[in-house]
């Protein structure tokens, strides 16, 4: 009789820990309902981005770096310069903190990079190269 006592014992025990972990469970996996609410006009600039993009993957390249400094108003004043002498080339304003940085160029090949540092040395002082993922220029085997 103390084997059919200690059954009915763990039995009863057992089942109290099954209905609690069974209520537990229960209120865990009460579903809820999610309303999204958005303008319908994001869709569409999703899409046009996802079309402006198209073929322009970074790929690996250089760039010329021809300023470093905390001020904001002259890494963008370094940009104007550049743009003025060479409007064709691109320009790009980075900030990392502390500093902004102005890099300009977007060539496969470091000669070119360098070809372009030797035609700015009039203008600016400092450059150096950098190498850093780039948007490809359009070949004329692109269009």
């Amino acid at each position: 009789m103390k084997a059919a006592s200690r059954f009915k014992a763990i039995l009863q025990i057992s089942g109290c820990c099954f209905f609690i972990f069974f209520t537990f469970n229960a209120g865990a996996q009460t579903r809820g309902k999610i309303e999204v609410v958005k303008d319908a006009r994001i869709d569409t600039f999703a899409a046009r981005r996802l079309e402006l993009n198209k073929g322009t993957e970074a790929i690996n390249g250089f760039r010329v770096q021809i300023f470093t400094g905390e001020n904001r108003k002259d890494a963008y004043n370094a940009q104007a310069k550049f743009q003025e002498q060479f409007p064709d080339v691109k320009s790009y304003v980075i900030y990392n903190e502390p500093n902004f940085k102005v890099r300009v160029g977007d060539f496969r090949t470091r000669l070119d990079a360098e070809k372009l540092q030797n035609d700015l040395r009039k203008w600016f002082t400092g450059m150096f190269i950098i190498q850093e993922k780039i948007t490809p220029p359009k070949s004329d085997t692109d269009e």
